[in-house]
């Protein structure tokens, strides 16, 4: 077996049972794997074998230790990345909003309502942003919309002879 580098741990505020004290409370498995780990190489053990106990590999034991010597125990906390950038900018996604709000033109757009697939080739045409269908329910239900639409209606119905139809047909 190889024999590492004996990693020297600076941050001495908490002794290795005080630090198991803290994993006991704490509530992010992870967290509390990193804990137990620097704990027993305060006790004395190796840092392969403190490593192997708590489920991680020599060298990552040793980064986590670095975290703790410069940060402390709020080091040990996993990071989260900050992700693929959006793919519409928030002026873009008010300009949405009012395209989704006014509705398509029916010459313009040839659409009489705006599906999903509609918008996405609107999107494409507006701002050059090349998204999936499920791409574009995400971007409605971020807005506070649904992907779901009333029931089209023809632009020259007659309100007034479809109430005159309900009127006169025999009921059920």
């Amino acid at each position: 077996m190889q024999m590492g580098k004996p990693i020297e741990i600076t941050r001495l505020e908490f002794s290795a049972n005080e630090l198991r004290e803290l994993a006991a409370g704490m509530h992010d498995g992870a967290v509390v794997r990193r804990l137990l780990a620097i704990a027993l190489i305060l006790d004395g053990h190796s840092r392969a074998e403190a490593a192997r106990l708590n489920g991680m590999d020599r060298q990552t034991l040793r980064d986590w230790v670095h975290r703790y010597n410069d940060e402390g125990v709020g080091g040990l906390s996993s990071r989260l990345s900050p992700g693929r950038p959006a793919a519409l900018n928030g002026e873009q996604m008010e300009a949405l909003r009012s395209m989704v709000l006014e509705g398509p033109d029916p010459e313009r757009d040839t659409v009489i309502r705006w599906r999903c697939i509609d918008l996405r080739h609107a999107i494409a045409a507006r701002w050059s942003v090349e998204l999936h269908e499920r791409s574009v329910g995400r971007l409605l239900h971020r807005l506070g919309m649904t992907r779901l639409q009333p029931r089209p209606c023809h632009p020259k119905k007659n309100a007034a002879a479809q109430e005159a139809f309900k009127k006169t047909s025999p009921p059920w």
